[in-house]
């Protein structure tokens, strides 16, 4: 492990970040920069970001570090509480049911390769 980054209680849902996510996984950090920059979803803004915010962790914590040979070593989505995110719909013979918006934990882990 070089570095890591989290971003905690995320506005996306799990499944919609696990599709971006699964996209990265054990790519080079500059291609899988290069993917999300075109990937039409919207969960790929969010981890882009995110990714870049790990290469400047690692450029950080080893300043001689060759950042052609980091990789995605680990990435996953998690389900996050969301207990102030929600929302109230109206039913039949005045009751309410809840709806739940999603949100999620999403974490990466850069890892580095032998040349």
């Amino acid at each position: 492990m070089v570095s890591k980054a989290t971003a905690r209680n995320t506005r996306i849902a799990v499944r919609k970040a696990r599709m971006v996510v699964d996209m990265i996984r054990g790519r080079q950090a500059g291609e899988a920069l290069q993917l999300l920059e075109f990937t039409p979803k919207s969960a790929a803004p969010l981890v882009k970001k995110l990714l870049e915010s790990a290469v400047a962790n690692a450029r950080q914590a080893q300043p001689g570090l060759d950042l052609d040979a980091l990789f995605v070593e680990t990435v996953f989505v998690d389900k996050a509480p969301n207990s102030h995110m929600r929302r109230w719909r109206p039913r039949a013979m005045g009751r309410a049911t809840q709806i739940q918006k999603g949100m999620s934990h999403i974490t990466i882990v850069l890892g580095q390769r032998d040349r």
